[in-house]
């Protein structure tokens, strides 16, 4: 007869055996609560409450998102075009300087071309055109961008307008000048195909 039977023990072996079991069942309790609470394939609770936010950029004089090829196309109604020049009247020797503001007017985002391929600059004097921006552009480029629901984007760098008479064919050689002496001029611009409801008056004094 062996010494733990003589003192009415159980062997060693026994023991842990039957703590293990406890400890086993222990980790099932819990996994029964975790199931019950979690619900996996649930979509409310703490899965849903970590999915990140989404930022929404300013609506006003901001630069626009590049995003190439992305979102929905601006269409007629969408965007304002404005025409600007620095100054109302020109001093002799004064190169106007011309430039645009753009404005998403609808109130959903939408894409346009704002590259200089896109961007018309026209001076005319009554009926008669005088400058066009495209007469004798050199290396255009494309830039499609987004504008957010009442976004507002102007010139960065604005065009100085020499006071000639442009033509494509008189790109490499002296141009007239306009008149001046109190002549008066309107600036039409069109950036995308859309072009500014009304034009920009301004004189050439001297």
């Amino acid at each position: 007869m062996s010494t733990n039977e003589r003192n009415g023990r159980e062997p060693k072996s026994v023991y842990v055996r039957r703590r293990l079991w406890v400890l086993a069942g222990f980790v099932a309790i819990i996994a029964i609560i975790a199931l019950v609470i979690w619900k996996p394939g649930s979509t409310s609770g703490a899965t849903q409450q970590e999915k990140p936010k989404t930022e929404t950029s300013s609506t006003a004089s901001a630069t626009p998102t590049a995003t190439p090829g992305a979102g929905v196309a601006c269409i007629e109604g969408d965007i304002l075009v404005e025409a600007l020049t620095d100054k109302p009247s020109y001093a002799a020797g004064e190169l106007p300087q011309l430039s645009l503001r753009i404005t998403n007017t609808s109130d959903a985002a939408c894409g346009v071309n704002v590259g200089t391929a896109a961007q018309v600059f026209t001076v005319k004097s009554g009926d008669e055109v005088y400058w066009t921006s495209t007469d004798c552009q050199v290396e255009p480029v494309d830039a499609l961008v987004t504008l957010e629901a009442g976004q507002v984007v102007a010139s960065t760098a604005p065009i100085a307008w020499d006071r000639t008479r442009s033509t494509p064919s008189t790109c490499e050689e002296g141009r007239p000048a306009a008149p001046a002496g109190g002549a008066s001029y309107h600036l039409s611009t069109a950036v995308g195909g859309f072009v500014s409801e009304e034009s920009k008056q301004f004189i050439l004094q001297g």
